[in-house]
């Protein structure tokens, strides 16, 4: 059985999409796929508002933890599985091999395809993977401060989620075997580097 580890350059998941005919190229601010779109952030803003709201939906604690839990889960598994192949063709996920070792797979569709994702999905798919799980942060903190303990399992259950698409799709992004620390400082070097450089201009 073949391991598979790395970002595959052919993304063979993606291959049934590509064989499908196209009768005319969609504009880059086109939404090709509303459904996804609309899930993308129904889910995630939908348990956020449940959670700001919870005590004017209901005076029930474990009726509202349980709607939370419901719409973090299937928020992930939209993310992971639907909105993030078919808005901007990016899929990962871990695979065990036939020794019981974990691999993670990060794919991407090739830039060669006919299902280019537009400019518009792409914008509004990381807008959304970023926003939300900075908010929910803010949760645990805000729910610490305020000594709402009972809350601390529900927003730390959705900082586990929301991140975990989150770095899911960073790495397939840059690519499944870049390390992210030597990414983020081969960047501040670079922008450390151009700043010397223009003060020392004339």
């Amino acid at each position: 059985m073949m391991r598979l580890d790395s970002q595959e350059a052919d993304a063979p998941l993606f291959g049934d999409d590509d064989d499908a005919p196209t009768a005319t190229r969609q504009k880059k601010s086109e939404i090709k796929h509303p459904l996804a779109t609309f899930f993308h952030l129904f889910f995630r803003t939908s348990a956020i508002l449940v959670y700001l709201l919870c005590e004017i939906l209901s005076s029930s604690f474990i009726v509202c933890m349980v709607t939370i839990i419901l719409l973090l889960s299937c928020d992930f598994w939209t993310v992971k599985n639907v909105s993030g192949r078919l808005m901007v063709g990016l899929r990962w996920w871990n695979q065990v091999d036939e020794d019981g070792q974990s691999h993670w797979v990060f794919e991407s569709r090739p830039a060669t395809s006919r299902k280019v994702p537009t400019n518009s999905e792409s914008q509004i798919f990381w807008l959304g993977l970023v926003v939300c799980p900075v908010l929910w942060v803010i949760f645990v903190f805000s729910t610490l401060f305020s000594f709402k303990f009972k809350w601390l399992a529900v927003v730390i259950m959705g900082v586990a989620l929301q991140w975990a698409n989150l770095y899911g799709y960073v790495r397939c992004k840059v690519g499944g075997k870049t390390n992210l620390r030597s990414m983020a400082t081969n960047y501040l070097g670079s922008q450390f580097f151009k700043q010397a450089m223009a003060k020392q201009g004339p």
